[in-house]
C-alpha cells in the first residue's frame, strides 16, 4: 500500500471506479460504478468505455463506501490536537489514512487560558479545510465522573465561560459537552443552541429527569453513550435511558472492544436505530502508533495492548481506535449490516454537522471522499476530494 503523505493538489482528470459493491443511501449495488471528477462525484458514467481521458480503475471484488466522519477525537500518530499546528496536522493525517475525510478535533480538560489559545489555531485549520470544526469536551462536566479530565480544572458550565470558547473558535466551534446538571448547564444548553453549536451531554452524573430536561433545553448529542455516566438502572434510569429514548438525540458509539460490551452496543443500535448512532474513535496520540506513555491534556497515559488508561488512577484515557478498525469490528464481529455501518461512520455524524450536503454519502454533487475495502474489510484505499491519500491495492 502507497501512502501519501503531505498536501498536494487534488487530481484533475476523471476517474471511473468499477466492479466494486457500492453503498448508496438507497441500498448496496453489486457492481456498482462510481465517477469522479476532479474534487466532486458526477453523474454515473456510461457504460462501456467512459468518454474523453478518465482514468478507469476496475475494484472489482471490493466494497466502496463513503469516508468516515469522526466527531469526536483528541489525535493520533504520536501527537495530539493540545499540540502546535504541524501537531495538529500529523495527528489529521494519521486518521485520513485509517479513511477519516472528515474530522472534528476533540479538545480535553485544561486552563481556560490555554483552551482559548488551542481554539484559535483550531479554527484556523478549519478554515483551512482541514478540520471540519472544534469540540470542547471538558471543562464543563462532573467531577464524579471525569474519567480522563484534571479535577483540579474542572468547573460549572457558566454560559459567559462557554460564550468565551465558542467566541474564541471563531464559528467553528462544532459541539460543547457538558455535565448539564451543574449550575448554569441548563442556560449553557441554551446559549449552544441559539449559536448553532450542538449541546452533548456527557461526563455527567445527572438523574433521568435532568437528563429528559437538557435534551428539552437542546441537547441533541450523548458524548460515548455507557462511558462517564451512571449505568442503567431499574428504579434510576439515569441518561442512558433518557437518551437513548429521545428521538432527537445522536448517540457516540466507541466500538473497540473495551469501552462497551457487545451487548451494550446491541441495545444501543436496537433502541436508537441505525439513523440515530454515531461511530466515534475518540482517539488520542496512541492511535496509529501503539504502546507506550503519552499525556492526554496535562495528564499521563499509559498504552498496554492498545488500551489507553491513566497513570495515577487507572481511569481509561480516550482509545487507540481508527475508524477503520471500527468498521471491521462492526461488521465481522458484531454482525451489523454495512449499510447501517456506514450510516453510523459516515451520513448520520454528517447531518449532525449540517454538511450532509457535501459529505457523507457516494453522490453525485458530494465531494469525491470514498473508502476502499476488501471483502474481509481491510483498508485498502482513501480518496479525499478526489485525491488519492492511500493509493488502491488491488493486487
Amino acid at each position: 500500500m502507497r501512502l501519501r503523505r503531505g498536501a498536494r493538489p487534488a487530481t484533475t482528470h476523471p476517474q471511473v471506479l468499477t466492479g466494486a459493491r457500492v453503498v448508496l443511501p438507497t441500498g448496496t449495488v453489486p457492481n456498482g460504478r462510481i465517477a469522479i471528477d476532479g474534487t466532486k462525484i458526477t453523474a454515473e458514467a456510461p457504460h462501456g468505455t467512459p468518454q474523453g481521458n478518465a482514468t478507469v480503475i476496475d475494484v472489482t471484488g471490493h466494497w466502496l463506501v463513503p469516508g468516515f466522519v469522526d466527531l469526536h477525537n483528541h489525535g493520533g500518530g504520536g501527537a495530539s490536537f493540545h499540540g502546535k499546528a504541524e501537531d495538529v496536522q500529523k495527528a489529521i493525517h494519521t486518521h485520513r489514512l485509517h479513511g477519516t475525510t472528515t474530522l472534528v478535533a476533540s479538545t480535553v480538560t485544561d486552563d481556560m487560558d490555554f483552551l482559548v489559545r488551542q481554539a484559535g489555531l483550531l479554527s484556523e485549520l478549519a478554515e483551512q479545510g482541514d478540520l471540519a470544526g472544534v469540540h470542547f469536551e471538558g471543562p464543563f462536566i462532573s467531577p464524579c465522573r471525569k474519567g480522563a479530565h484534571s479535577e483540579a480544572l474542572l468547573r460549572d458550565p457558566d454560559p459567559a465561560q462557554v460564550r468565551k470558547l465558542i467566541d474564541a473558535a471563531r464559528g467553528q466551534a462544532r459541539m460543547v459537552t457538558l455535565a448539564t446538571e451543574l449550575p448554569g448547564g441548563l442556560d449553557s444548553v441554551r446559549l449552544l443552541r441559539e449559536h448553532g453549536v450542538i449541546a452533548a451531554v456527557g461526563h455527567t452524573d445527572a438523574t433521568y429527569e435532568q437528563t429528559v430536561q437538557a435534551i428539552e433545553a437542546g441537547a441533541t448529542v450523548a458524548t460515548h453513550l455507557f462511558n462517564a455516566m451512571p449505568p442503567l438502572g431499574h428504579r434510576a434510569p439515569g441518561p442512558i435511558a433518557a437518551l437513548l429514548q429521545d428521538e432527537r438525540v445522536t448517540v457516540e458509539l466507541i466500538n473497540d472492544g473495551t469501552h462497551l460490551h457487545p451487548a451494550a452496543l446491541e441495545l444501543a443500535f436496537r433502541h436508537a436505530g441505525p439513523g440515530r448512532v454515531a461511530f466515534i474513535t475518540d482517539a488520542m496520540d496512541a492511535a496509529g502508533i501503539g504502546d507506550g506513555r503519552y499525556l492526554l491534556g496535562p495528564l499521563e497515559v499509559e498504552v498496554s495492548e492498545g488500551v489507553a488508561r491513566l497513570v495515577e488512577g487507572g481511569s481509561i484515557a480516550g482509545s487507540t481506535l481508527t475508524q477503520d478498525r471500527a468498521f471491521q469490528r462492526a461488521v465481522t464481529i458484531d454482525r451489523l449490516p454495512v449499510e447501517d455501518v456506514v450510516a453510523a461512520l459516515s451520513a448520520n455524524p454528517a447531518r449532525l454537522l449540517g454538511m450532509d450536503d457535501r459529505i457523507g454519502s457516494l453522490e453525485p454533487g458530494k465531494d469525491a471522499d470514498l473508502v476502499l475495502l476488501d471483502e474481509n474489510f481491510q483498508l485498502k484505499g482513501v480518496m479525499r476530494k478526489g485525491d488519492w491519500v492511500v493509493d488502491p491495492q488491488l493486487a
